[in-house]
């Protein structure tokens, strides 16, 4: 059987069955011929982007998992599947569970590769820089993946060699999280040296591997770093701003505006699911994930939302339906999907300064935190104690990024999901490991599995 290597995706198909199966034709090249030349080295780090903005990772699925955990986005639809979700009954049969799982394994296994397959390749036209910058970017893309099943699922398998035959990456345990965390922090470091320095929102730069280092030091309570890498974007100035008003970053088709650090951009061969969860029938959508009554009311408060209720709108009467905005645009599903944001940064900063005990005044924790809210038209916070900078903060990342993957795993982070969400129990704060992964691999079956599923 020939190994395959999985280069992009063509199309996404939604079935209407019990579960959304995700139907994607991919263009299929022998492994052992895929990267031989710069031209095929290029298609090979293409396909990688391809597989990070997937239908099943931030395409659509793996952000789904932190929108309907959090509480506040509701489903109207009549599947199990994200209606297990938002009740925190997920179980290890999960469809959305399985498939964001397989989808940032696949994305591993193409970075694998990359990294395998790059630095042999004797091409004239695969210069150092452009060696050194796809090698980086699948450093940074493999970085991000292990981030993601880390703070989902815990400590996972770290499988760091591409698979070419059955043999391969087989009999490989699961690590500690401090472990899959400690791989995260490697891929980074190597990233940072190879990637460009000129901005590309689209690509990765020294920038972007910094903001995801400042994202990684604050899950590690790691103060001083987080804010000394946020502060390496922040003051990139010139080319990172919090853009005003707030919609101003995906109203009117807005795209790689100043406030995104990295975005994932799409096409109509290459779409993004997430319009077709958020719109109403009237736009072209299903409108089968919503945001709750209490968000609206969040949203639509002049002294809370500001004008950020730019993300939400309401259908004609007599249904009067409140539906997500953010993404909207036509032809449908050609949105980009966010991963890093600089109104993130503003905040990973805010809190790592309070938790250095610089609470009031210029450059400290409140002001970081009144830099967002001034742009979103909303009144400067007066919190002046840890505790109280902690509460405001946990309150502006609910509405700054209602549609994007960030509450629940801040939550988790906290340790503020249970009681905010009245969880039975804390072992749901780490999803199942899928079923079918647990079924053809004893290393993630039995007491290898995630507790309580």
């Amino acid at each position: 059987m020939k190994k395959i290597l999985y280069i992009f995706t063509i199309l996404i198909i939604f079935s209407s069955c019990k579960k959304f199966l995700d139907v994607q034709p991919q263009l299929q090249v022998d492994q052992d011929q895929a990267i031989v030349n710069a031209g095929t080295a290029a298609t090979a780090v293409s396909g990688l982007f391809n597989l990070v903005s997937s239908g099943n990772y931030y395409g659509s699925n793996f952000p789904a998992l932190s929108y309907l955990s959090a509480g506040d986005i509701q489903w109207s639809g009549s599947q199990s599947d994200p209606n297990e979700i938002t009740k925190h009954l997920t179980s290890a049969t999960n469809g959305y569970v399985q498939s964001a799982w397989t989808a940032i394994y696949k994305t591993i296994s193409q970075a694998n590769y990359i990294i395998d397959k790059v630095p042999g390749v004797n091409d004239s036209q695969l210069t150092t820089a452009l060696k050194n910058q796809y090698l980086g970017e699948a450093y940074f893309i493999r970085a991000l993946a292990y981030f993601d099943l880390a703070r989902g699922w815990g400590g996972v398998q770290l499988i760091l060699k591409p698979t070419y035959a059955s043999t391969d990456n087989s009999d490989i345990p699961r690590s500690s999280l401090s472990d899959t965390y400690a791989q995260v922090l490697k891929d980074l470091n190597a990233a940072e040296t190879l990637v460009p320095v000129a901005i590309n929102r689209n690509r990765v730069s020294v920038k972007t591997v910094q903001a995801l280092k400042a994202r990684f030091y604050l899950y590690q309570k790691n103060w001083a770093l987080a804010e000394q890498f946020a502060t390496s974007v922040i003051g990139d100035n010139a080319n990172y701003t919090l853009v005003a008003p707030y919609s101003a970053f995906f109203a009117n088709n807005a795209v790689a505006t100043n406030e995104s650090v990295f975005e994932l951009a799409y096409t109509t061969s290459n779409t993004n699911g997430h319009s077709n969860w958020w719109l109403p029938p009237a736009l072209g959508g299903r409108r089968e994930w919503s945001p709750n009554d209490a968000l609206v009311s969040l949203l639509n408060s002049p002294a809370i939302g500001g004008n950020r209720n730019a993300l939400i709108a309401q259908t004609a009467p007599p249904g009067n339906l409140w539906y997500g905005k953010l993404y909207y645009r036509t032809p449908l599903g050609t949105d980009p999907a966010y991963v890093i944001r600089i109104s993130e940064l503003y905040l990973i900063r805010s809190e790592a300064r309070a938790y250095q005990n610089n609470l009031s005044g210029v450059n400290s924790a409140i002001s970081d935190l009144n830099a967002v809210r001034a742009r979103a038209g909303v009144a400067a916070s007066t919190s002046a104690t840890l505790a109280d900078i902690l509460l405001a903060l946990e309150k502006e990342r609910q509405v700054e990024f209602p549609f994007e993957a960030d509450r629940w795993f801040n939550l988790v982070r906290t340790d503020r999901a249970q009681s905010l969400l009245g969880l039975p129990d804390k072992h749901l704060y780490l999803f199942p490991i899928p079923y079918n992964e647990t079924l053809v691999d004893p290393a993630l079956a039995g007491a290898n599995r995630n507790p309580g599923y």
